[in-house]
């Protein structure tokens, strides 16, 4: 990995980078293959030789044509990126976006797997998203559960992941039970956290719209007119699995996110995981998705830990 450090002394960084970041963003998704980190004037660019300098001839284009224009907005920055995106393409850029976060953040699927998880979504009930850690998985399938809040389309979101961990020594943990269990949910807390105003998120966890819950705690019920996402689904066991699988009720949509790379069960039991993907294949109505290492879109070094974990897999 390389890594570039560019001078912001001489450009307003609200008008170029917009308000909230929002311009800054948007680069972040047109270059997904660096990253990029601003701290007050200088921008570190982190990513491989060749994608640092995809991104700095786009930058130094950029940056003329801020002086020229003395603004900077997203339709300017899609003039200079992708030239030859007309205006209906543009437009279905704009249609991509799943979720206006908090503070100017633009969620949307920001590889081909995760629009395809998108697109597997919208037509089936069903979704099964499995690929390595940090390819978007959760996060995808959690701005796709709040942008079916919003548009009414279910009245409810419901958030599970088994608390694998935890096992039978929840009791030296201080708290009540939920004080114990939280750290295993944080994840999806700080998905949601990105994605809606926190006195907002409070409102709907109080008011049981969003509801975050280990998976021990669906056994038994029926969930209608619910997004509902299984995390680290890897975690479950076979019969937890299809005691989940089957809690779906009337207008409902689940997504199954899971690693299997990342089982964490005791070795006598084995993963639901497997046992899903080999029995429910070709269901109609049920989508799979897989995604890659290529899909990776936390920091850099992460692609390279998950490959070389592959190579030296036995």
């Amino acid at each position: 990995m390389k890594e570039k450090i560019f001078d912001l002394d001489e450009i307003s960084l609200v008008d170029f980078f917009g308000i909230n970041e929002k311009n800054l963003n948007f680069l972040s998704i047109l270059f997904p293959n660096v990253k990029l980190i601003q701290r007050g004037d200088k921008l570190k660019v982190i990513g491989k030789e060749k994608y640092i300098e995809e991104f700095e001839k786009s930058y130094n284009q950029l940056v003329e044509l801020y002086f020229q224009e003395s603004r900077m907005d997203e339709k300017l920055i899609m003039s200079v990126v992708k030239p030859n995106a007309n205006a209906q393409k543009l437009s279905h850029t704009s249609n991509d976006i799943l979720v206006h976060g908090r503070n100017g953040l633009i969620v949307k699927a920001q590889t081909p797997n995760q629009k395809q998880m998108v697109e597997a979504i919208d037509k089936t009930d069903m979704l099964f998203a499995i690929g390595p850690a940090g390819s978007g998985k959760t996060y995808t399938a959690v701005a796709l559960a709040v942008r079916a809040l919003k548009a009414k389309q279910v009245k409810r979101i419901i958030l599970t992941r088994p608390a694998v961990e935890a096992g039978e020594n929840l009791g030296f943990l201080p708290g009540d039970l939920k004080d114990k269990l939280d750290p295993y949910l944080q994840p999806l807390y700080d998905a949601l956290r990105d994605m809606m105003p926190i006195q907002k998120l409070e409102e709907y966890i109080d008011e049981k719209i969003i509801e975050i819950a280990p998976l021990a705690f669906m056994r038994g019920r029926t969930l209608d007119n619910a997004f509902v996402i299984l995390d680290e689904a890897q975690n479950s066991t076979r019969s937890q699995m299809k005691m989940f699988l089957t809690r779906m009720g009337r207008n409902a949509k689940f997504i199954i996110t899971a690693d299997p790379t990342q089982v964490d069960l005791p070795n006598n039991q084995t993963s639901g995981l497997k046992e899903a993907e080999r029995y429910l294949q070709g269901i109609e109505g049920i989508s799979f998705v897989y995604l890659k290492e290529y899909d990776i879109i936390r920091h850099p070094l992460v692609t390279e830990i998950v490959q070389a974990y592959q190579r030296n897999s036995i």
